[in-house]
């Protein structure tokens, strides 16, 4: 195995969709005692890749509630929508949630995809070119709404004036940003410019190409691409059973980690080869309680 230039962590997501509350929270409480780093909803008003009118809670309510009964783990928006939220505004809720938390707040923010929910509720959905441009916009006033005392920020699409944000994050000099984003010209750009860590899908040979990109993205603006962290939202089928093994390999394409514990060791060492040391779990409701504990004992000690 590759040397990591980073921990390997590892991270859960449950998006808020198809589900119960009282389900969720009682997960979260046990996440929180399992040595996971960090825990993570996601940003959507309708179900994605199911029933769209299915029920969906809204993450940022969601995960200030969650914040509230857990006491470890890192917290987060696996991605929020730049499109759903005015970014000085989603400042001042990321700083109160990471007073709320205590300082475990990570901020998550991609530049939105979701076609449906934009004409389901009337919010604007311009081009893909567009989106990046806020998406880089949004970061860069974000980042100067948390270090300096007051902005003022003309930009194309959003402006401020004589903002100030108080109180501050208890982290500093602020939270850490994540920058979920895949296209490789604009997007992995904007990651070198702003991201803590960056998320994406894909197979760790995808990773590798990226992770060569980004790289290149951080050599022209004079950054060490090792203080990006690099992760991987994945889901995943812990079996025994080579046919249910078979089958899910069949159906899968960009990315899963399928088979025994050895098989998933054996596919987390090559996300880690690749440069991918925070592998991030998607779970869907209802929660397989006893195959995230068995996570737990048989795959993380072997990175650990």
């Amino acid at each position: 195995m590759a040397a990591a230039s980073h921990l390997v962590r590892f991270g859960i997501q449950t998006p808020q969709q198809n589900g119960s509350w009282p389900e969720m929270v009682a997960l979260w409480q046990e996440l929180d005692t399992l040595g996971f780093d960090s825990a993570w909803v996601f940003d959507h008003f309708l179900p994605i890749f199911s029933d769209p009118t299915g029920p969906c809670l809204e993450g940022w309510t969601a995960l200030s509630a969650l914040a509230m009964v857990t006491h470890r783990v890192r917290i987060g928006v696996m991605v929020t929508g730049n499109t759903y939220r005015h970014p000085a505004v989603l400042a001042k809720m990321a700083t109160t949630l990471d007073i709320v938390s205590n300082g475990r707040l990570n901020l998550g923010l991609g530049a939105g995809w979701f076609a449906l929910e934009h004409q389901t509720f009337g919010l604007p959905f311009p081009a893909v070119g567009e989106r990046l441009q806020r998406l880089d916009e949004a970061l860069t006033m974000i980042r100067r709404l948390w270090s300096e005392d007051r902005v003022t920020f003309t930009g194309r699409h959003y402006q401020l004036h004589d903002a100030l944000l108080n109180p501050r994050p208890i982290q500093q000099p602020h939270p850490p940003v994540v920058v979920g984003a895949n296209g490789e010209q604009v997007a992995l750009r904007i990651v070198a410019q702003h991201a803590n860590m960056w998320n994406a899908f894909g197979s760790p040979d995808v990773f590798r190409h990226k992770i060569a990109i980004l790289a290149e993205h951080c050599r022209k603006i004079g950054r060490d691409p090792d203080t990006i962290e690099k992760s991987v939202l994945i889901q995943m089928m812990l079996t025994d059973d080579p046919e249910v093994k078979r089958r899910t390999l069949e159906q899968e394409s960009w990315g899963m980690l399928v088979g025994t514990p050895s098989d998933i060791r054996q596919q987390i060492a090559a996300y880690v080869a690749a440069g991918v040391t925070h592998i991030i779990i998607s779970l869907a409701a209802p929660y397989d309680m006893a195959t995230l504990r068995r996570f737990v004992t048989e795959v993380i000690p072997a990175f650990r």
